[in-house]
């Protein structure tokens, strides 16, 4: 789905959600491969990005906007891109079809200064007007500042998976399963 454009001051620079074009897939790479190696909050190393295409990146693209129930959403701060978030269905069934998986990221850079926040709430907004019953999301753990803002929207956690994350050091992070109901 495509969303109007949105316009924000924050701290005296523009913020504009709106969403994805398929221009942006040759910006989406690199941001990727970046934005996984500034934390272990993330699905993926970065190396991991390397074998994405400009053509799938694309086609991500294209499915979210033509697709009724989903929607990727940029954000772009005085004209640089900084992050993105989206959702869709969380399954393919009718048993599914009631909710909403989101994913959300910024440049690191970015976080602590509301725009995550500002994006979450047009993710939310877009969730709703699509008819959604639940959303929901994965975190993980020791992302508290992730986890606060979340919970400030009105979700819960409502389950863990244990060690869902293993790093290339050795270590386990667990998956914190948050849903809130629209």
């Amino acid at each position: 789905m495509i969303i109007e454009p949105r316009k924000y001051d924050i701290d005296g620079h523009s913020l504009i959600l709106r969403s994805a074009e398929k221009k942006d897939a040759e910006i989406m790479l690199p941001y990727l491969k970046r934005v996984c190696g500034e934390t272990r909050f993330l699905l993926r190393e970065p190396d991991e990005c390397s074998d994405l295409t400009s053509e799938q990146e694309e086609g991500f693209i294209a499915y979210h906007a033509e697709k009724e129930r989903a929607c990727l959403i940029v954000a772009e701060l005085d004209g640089e891109y900084i992050g993105n978030a989206s959702f869709d269905t969380a399954g393919p069934s009718r048993r599914n079809a009631h909710r909403a998986d989101i994913g959300i990221a910024l440049y690191l850079d970015y976080t602590g200064r509301g725009i995550g926040k500002k994006l979450f709430a047009l993710i939310l907004e877009t969730i709703e007007k699509c008819g959604f019953e639940s959303a929901e999301l994965r975190v993980v753990e020791g992302n508290d500042r992730a986890i606060n803002m979340y919970k400030s929207f009105g979700f819960t956690e409502t389950g863990r998976i244990p060690n869902a994350n293993k790093y290339d050091d050795g270590t386990y992070a667990d998956d914190i399963l948050m849903s809130r109901r629209i």
